[in-house]
């Protein structure tokens, strides 16, 4: 499915280019079709379906690992705060660092604004993380509620900004802040490829400890798990990959809500097949919901964030509802 999502994303737009066209372009690139349309599969559409499915997948094994550390199907890196923290520090870098951005495009994007962006969501993780753990456990209500609270901050930090940006920072900040993946780059590609393929081989070798964490911090302590250093290592990295997909995408949510408990459904709670599958799917779902944007509103084009809230705030309340009594 992800395989003829793809292809079929590489024909969708609001450039009118057929279906053979674009195959033809996409395989041969022939010299009998018209310039432009070589233009457009290569540099515009192919680029954007592969970040597409990259961002995807990382926000995805984010999303797993992260309920799979905090032993609930509703902590995510939006909800608990973790998205906005490292949106603010993106957005900081954005405005504080444009006259660099002007001279050296590639080491803004590539460079400053993920780091700042790492470190936005890094301090945020662990901030939550202190707030919702106890000599008891972790408290999911409180990282929920601090999430909100850090969220608020972010949020005031962000319109702070906005104020005191100029014209060409403010249209950045206001593509950027709805979720975006029009602005796809091999060089974006690229840092989204390393970090998914690094995240991924670390987590999966982790997956076990993981599972052994699903019984209770305890049980795995006595099968011979540094639990601590798990936690830190585990909220470091996912830190890494939230603020690598905000730097690049912008603020996309839910996908890592969503996509871990659907994958839970299909294949059970064993990370060892959960994080494979979690990456399949949040590609799917993020290449899905991105060729939608592209022709809902055609010849405009929606952020593909509203459309992933549109399809994971009402999943997250279904989700609320089922957890209601475990919260209260």
């Amino acid at each position: 499915m992800l395989f003829v999502f793809a292809v079929y994303s590489i024909t969708v737009g609001p450039m009118a280019i057929s279906f053979k066209e674009s195959l033809t372009s996409l395989l041969v690139r022939s010299n009998s079709l018209a310039p432009h349309i070589n233009l457009v599969i290569h540099d515009i559409r192919l680029p954007r379906t592969l970040l597409c499915m990259l961002v995807g997948a990382i926000l995805a094994l984010c999303g797993a690992v992260m309920q799979g550390l905090f032993r609930n199907p509703l902590a995510e890196p939006g909800i608990i705060g973790v998205s906005a923290g490292a949106s603010l520090g993106a957005a900081i870098a954005i405005v504080g660092f444009s006259a660099i951005g002007v001279q050296f495009p590639e080491l803004l994007t590539l460079a400053i604004v993920p780091v700042f962006a790492f470190l936005g969501g890094a301090l945020t993780t662990i901030l939550v993380y202190t707030l919702g753990s106890s000599k008891m456990g972790t408290s999911v209500t409180i990282m929920l509620l601090a999430g909100v609270a850090i969220s608020a901050l972010s949020g005031a930090g962000i319109g702070y900004l906005n104020f005191v940006a100029d014209d060409q920072m403010l249209r950045d900040l206001s593509l950027w802040s709805m979720g975006s993946l029009a602005g796809g780059s091999w060089g974006n590609i690229a840092l989204a490829a390393v970090t998914l393929v690094a995240l991924f081989v670390y987590f999966y070798r982790k997956s076990m400890a993981l599972n052994a964490l699903l019984l209770g911090e305890s049980e795995a302590k006595h099968l011979g798990i540094n639990v601590q250093a798990l936690k830190r290592q585990l909220i470091l990295l996912t830190a890494i990959g939230v603020g690598v997909t905000v730097s690049i995408a912008g603020m996309i949510g839910f996908i890592g809500l969503v996509i871990p408990h659907l994958c839970r459904m299909l294949s059970g709670p064993d990370h060892r097949t959960l994080l494979p599958l979690s990456a399949l799917l949040g590609a799917l779902l993020l290449t899905a919901a991105d060729m939608f944007a592209r022709v809902a509103v055609t010849p405009a084009e929606l952020p593909v964030g509203i459309v992933t809230a549109i399809v994971g705030a009402p999943f997250f309340l279904y989700l609320l509802l089922q957890q209601k009594g475990r919260i209260l």
